[in-house]
């Protein structure tokens, strides 16, 4: 069984933000889970780099438009080795093996009759690179994201015909053949398609100047560049080869497509559950399987986002805490599906209580009893993932991709143990019955390196060393988590 799961590929026009860590994470969460499970997995991420942001935000800076997007990216890889994120692929829509894949889908939808030019007038959001109506805006006239003025836009453009296709995604969306999650965003997506009239959309751009000389020009009509929706869009299936006449590419494609699950944010839901599976039905293609639709961390009551400036900078925590303290916060705090606020003050707490005085201690506690007392126990390298108690409510987890479940079902083996401590004490029973107490402590070493193998997709240096230990009878030679006071 082959496992495929993608993130959105971000616009690098400025620094990566928590909600970017965030959407990442919960896709190398379940990477690293179905891997473990010895399933093949194909985990992508990467860049949106043919657009006007990057024009934009390289003339606030005075300097090369090319300058700011290779920065940039490094931000963002840099973001990743940080997290220890386990992407196989990193897309980037500059890439040519991108613009060849992108040119091959247009091909198959000019094919099919499902584009077509024609006149458009209307507003425009830069931020979101989207068109946007009247009743969208805030007060003022406003995006409700980016807080900016939406700029009047007419041109002539190429069209694709989503209206042709309201009745099967209503039918497919319904039938959860394209199973969006949780059930609300399902919900959500049915009433938009049946309550309001499905329009043709925008899917070229008129050449003008100033605009990315990267972009992914049109072979049928040079005077045009893709936009946004056949070019992003398409990464996912351009990263696995689609267009190539290589046999690799071909095996990849056949591999991993369609998608096992589909990350996003609910703020791009309708371009990934209506526009996308559209796009891929008039192309002759299959549908992903499943839409994981998180929650927008929210900082002062509102979405983070570069535009508004009240991000908080995912590398500055992990620079101070570590990257492991990072991905614990983002996996067991943050609700996979609701929209949880975030402060620096409940990061601190959390930490000190789940990490330094939580796993970091019980890891002390238990191999300085193994040691000390010199326990003998079995090979502990043979046990597997399946082996863990709680395993099949875990799993259960996981198979609903709800990774913060997943996480506190970790955590509740750790706490167990605590507990089991503290019901048993060992480090007293062992001056009066010492047979009985190095029998607990080697039950105890045991279930560390379970809830260790549990941990892994969250804490995965973490859980290397605590196996590390187990298996060695060694104390860990640094503290995991120093207190933070």
């Amino acid at each position: 069984m082959a496992f495929y799961v993608t993130t959105p590929i971000y616009y690098p026009n400025g620094l990566p933000h928590l909600g970017h860590a965030y959407t990442t994470l919960v896709a190398d969460i379940l990477a690293r889970h179905h891997r473990a499970l010895g399933e093949e997995t194909m985990f992508l991420t990467g860049t949106d780099e043919n657009s006007s942001k990057i024009i934009r935000e390289a003339q606030k800076r005075n300097e090369d438009p090319h300058v700011t997007l290779e920065t940039n990216v490094q931000r963002f890889k840099d973001l990743y080795a940080a997290l220890d994120v386990s992407y196989d692929d990193f897309i980037r829509t500059t890439e040519p093996r991108h613009h060849r894949g992108a040119l091959a889908l247009w091909a198959k939808l000019e094919a099919a009759g499902d584009v077509y030019r024609r006149a458009y007038e209307g507003l425009y959001c830069v931020g979101s690179e989207s068109f946007v109506t009247e009743k969208d805006l805030r007060p003022g006239g406003l995006c409700p994201d980016h807080d900016e003025r939406p700029i009047a836009v007419r041109e002539e453009n190429w069209f694709f015909r989503l209206s042709k296709y309201r009745d099967w995604l209503i039918e497919e969306i319904e039938a959860d053949r394209i199973e969006i999650l949780p059930e609300a965003r399902k919900n959500e997506t049915l009433s938009f398609l049946k309550n309001n009239e499905i329009e043709d959309i925008s899917f070229s751009r008129s050449i003008k100047e100033g605009d990315p000389a990267w972009g992914i020009k049109l072979e049928s009509d040079p005077t045009q560049t893709m936009y946004v929706w056949c070019d992003a869009l398409s990464n996912y299936i351009t990263a696995l080869g689609y267009g190539s006449d290589e046999a690799e590419d071909a095996r990849k494609l056949s591999t991993f497509w369609p998608a096992t699950v589909q990350i996003m944010g609910k703020d791009i839901l309708r371009f990934h559950a209506v526009y996308w599976p559209a796009m891929l039905k008039a192309a002759g293609l299959p549908t992903p399987k499943t839409l994981l639709v998180h929650g927008m961390i929210t900082s002062g009551g509102r979405k983070m986002s570069k535009s508004i400036g009240n991000v908080i900078d995912p590398l500055e925590l992990a620079n101070e805490y570590g990257g492991e303290a990072v991905r614990f916060y983002l996996a067991k705090e943050m609700p996979s599906f609701d929209d949880p606020e975030i402060t620096l003050d409940s990061f601190k707490a959390a930490y000190n209580a789940f990490l330094a005085n939580g796993i970091g201690n019980l890891l002390n506690r238990v191999m300085r009893m193994a040691i000390n007392y010199g326990v003998e126990y079995g090979d502990l390298s043979k046990r597997t993932l399946r082996d863990a108690a709680g395993f099949a409510r875990y799993a259960e987890a996981f198979e609903k991709f709800d990774v913060n479940a997943a996480a506190n079902i970790a955590w509740e083996q750790a706490s167990a143990m605590d507990k089991y401590i503290q019901d048993t004490e060992p480090f007293k029973m062992i001056k009066v019955a010492p047979d009985d107490a190095k029998e607990i402590v080697a039950n105890l070493v045991c279930r560390l390196y379970d809830v260790a193998l549990l941990l892994e997709p969250f804490i995965p240096t973490t859980s290397r060393i605590i196996r590390d230990c187990a298996i060695t009878r060694q104390m860990p030679a640094d503290a995991l988590f120093p207190r933070k006071d």
